[in-house]
């Protein structure tokens, strides 16, 4: 290669590597300005670099692409895994949610949160846990471009839309600002006479997300700063909330909220039925998560400070999209609670002053991208959500039936003192008749599970032979929990009482003083019935104890003669125990002569050998 041609090569490498810093240098400012659809087309033309897929991925992301998002982030995964944010990680998972890639987008979820993810079974709990079940239809009369937000006023509906084109265009998606839109709704619950809500209400910003009062005359709304602000590294536009009081049928005396700032955003709101609590969403420096969901105690005009619902409902991610029923449940969307991917609708109810732990609506109305904006009209079981589960904002009607739900009682069995579990036990279910229910021999995991029936009592057991029973009462309360773990511990015999031992040759035996015979004679003499009333007290205090009662002799009579005389020791034992009160169903006995000898000295046994040889032994059998 000539010297000009290789000048020529070298100024193209340059030209090349000094346009693709100008351009990744102007998608930077877009992305930074959050303008993600004119940063996606750059990024997408620029080399697969860290910085270049993580914010391609990202830009399809925010703008619900999760199929091109996960191209993205794919690529990053494969070569710069290590060194990614874990946030990065957390985006990807709900992204693989998105296109339904469960088992990939648990497994990077679980990488995440450090916990196990399974959302196949969590949709199956779901579908026994959730109070009722929805059935959905998309409004067919909504915008192509978006529609969402939806609530009741009157005998109308107000919503959110990008249908005004025109409205100046909004960098991070290039459709149109929001504002907020009226309409009637026909039977089959499709939007109907849709017209601009309020030219006082509606501006050349974002408007969304309307609350009435009750009786219709004062309402809350979002609307969005006109101007950016610097909070960090990045200029924010943020959401305030805004009040407005129906005057001659003009919505007037429009003011901002006086929690709201220029420098977090509240938006969402939803009063409660008797207008005394406005809930709605924010990330003001309290903030757990990115947002939380606060409400403020509405006395005339007067505000109190926002007050957080706490760790039960906000986590570290987003929870918003309030609102309350009648009965005080809370419904709103979040990405933080487990969920089948994006944002999720979630009730919690409100009991002994404080929300209860939120609740997944279940499959039947959630998708595995983001669902949000419920409302609900209590009498007739029926409202409206948004979704952008097909790509853009939508609105959605459902009505929905009470699920009948199946109680499920589930553990496993282990070792009281060792924890290990104990595969083989058998668990019974007992009703408060004390029949048995069902029953089931636990596998090789010790784990059992028993469907059961609301408003019951019931008792569970766990047994295994040489253990002694565990008895653990319930009831499936029907305002309680419908799910019940319990881990029934048993403990063994060995561990419970001093007097029995696990022996060398694997039998378990109960220690007790040997017992002593007259010569040629099976009579049960005083002393030997005092320590057999000591075994009589622990099978009684064991009910399901069994016991083999074996006699042994010494070798010096014959064979024959020994092997009788042990069988009527034995039998003797046992009778004496039977008399006791002992069911002699659960007694074995057994002679075994000069067979097992302790001490194998065959005729030339002292005296104190032959006493050792000639002895009962206590065996458990079960």
């Amino acid at each position: 290669m000539n010297k000009n041609y290789i000048l020529i090569y070298l100024l193209c490498v340059c030209s090349l590597s000094f346009g693709q810093k100008k351009s990744l240098k102007r998608a930077n400012k877009l992305f930074d300005n959050k303008a993600y659809v004119e940063a996606a087309e750059l990024y997408r033309q620029l080399e697969d670099t860290q910085e270049s897929l993580e914010k391609l991925g990202d830009s399809y992301y925010f703008n619900f692409q999760m199929k091109k998002a996960n191209d993205a982030y794919k690529k990053l995964f494969e070569n710069y895994k290590d060194s990614l944010d874990l946030e990065i990680y957390f985006r990807y998972a709900n992204a693989l949610k998105g296109i339904e890639d469960y088992d990939t987008g648990d497994s990077i979820m679980s990488d995440y949160s450090n916990l196990p993810e399974n959302t196949p079974q969590l949709i199956e709990e779901l579908t026994s846990l959730t109070p009722y079940n929805y059935a959905v239809n998309q409004i067919k009369s909504g915008s192509n471009i978006g529609d969402f937000g939806i609530t009741y006023f009157k005998d109308k509906v107000v919503f959110a839309s990008l249908r005004n084109s025109d409205n100046p265009k909004y960098a991070w998606n290039e459709n149109p600002y929001l504002d907020l839109y009226k309409a009637s709704v026909s039977e089959d619950k499709n939007l109907e006479n849709v017209e601009p809500f309020s030219e006082d209400i509606n501006s050349k910003t974002h408007e969304s997300n309307a609350t009435f009062s009750s009786d219709g005359q004062i309402m809350y709304f979002s609307r969005t700063n006109k101007k950016r602000v610097k909070i960090g590294d990045e200029k924010i536009a943020v959401v305030k909330l805004y009040r407005a009081e129906l005057i001659d049928s003009a919505w007037t005396n429009i003011t901002v909220m006086p929690f709201s700032s220029d420098f977090y955003s509240t938006q969402h709101p939803t009063l409660n039925k008797d207008n005394t609590k406005l809930y709605f969403s924010s990330d003001m420096p309290s903030t757990t998560g990115s947002f939380d969901i606060y409400y403020v105690d509405i006395t005339g005009e007067n505000y109190s400070n926002p007050i957080n619902l706490g760790g039960t409902i906000n986590t570290k991610h987003r929870e918003q999209f309030p609102f309350i029923t009648n009965e005080e449940t809370l419904y709103f969307a979040s990405n933080g609670h487990k969920g089948l991917g994006g944002l999720d609708l979630y009730l919690s109810t409100y009991k002994d002053a404080q929300f209860e732990e939120a609740l997944n609506l279940g499959h039947t109305i959630n998708s595995g991208m983001d669902d949000f904006g419920f409302v609900l009209q209590d009498s007739i079981q029926e409202g409206f959500f948004s979704s952008n589960r097909d790509g853009k904002d939508r609105l959605y009607a459902f009505t929905r039936e009470p699920n009948v739900k199946t109680y499920f009682l589930e553990g496993e069995v282990r070792d009281k003192n060792s924890k290990e579990i104990l595969p083989g036990s058998l668990v019974t279910l007992f009703n408060e008749e004390g029949n048995i229910v069902k029953q089931i021999i636990v596998g090789d995991d010790a784990k059992y599970k028993f469907e059961t029936e609301p408003n019951k009592a019931y008792k569970i057991e766990g047994y295994r032979s040489f253990y002694i029973p565990t008895l653990e009462d319930l009831n499936t309360n029907e305002e309680g929990k419908i799910e019940f773990d319990i881990e029934l511990e048993i403990e063994s015999y060995d561990d419970a009482e001093d007097i029995v031992v696990t022996k060398t040759d694997g039998y378990i035996y109960i220690e007790l003083e040997n017992i002593y015979f007259d010569l040629d004679e099976w009579a049960i003499k005083p002393k030997a019935a005092k320590t057999l009333d000591i075994l009589v007290n622990l099978l009684k205090k064991y009910p399901r104890m069994e016991v083999q009662l074996g006699a042994h002799t010494d070798s010096r009579s014959s064979d024959s003669y020994n092997l009788v005389l042990s069988n009527n020791r034995a039998k003797s034992t046992l009778n004496y125990i039977a008399t006791r009160g002992v069911d002699n169903v659960r007694l074995k006995s057994k002679g075994f002569g000069e067979t097992q000898p302790l001490v194998d000295c065959d005729d030339n046994c002292s005296e104190v050998e032959h006493s050792i040889n000639r002895r009962c032994e206590f065996i458990i059998l079960k």
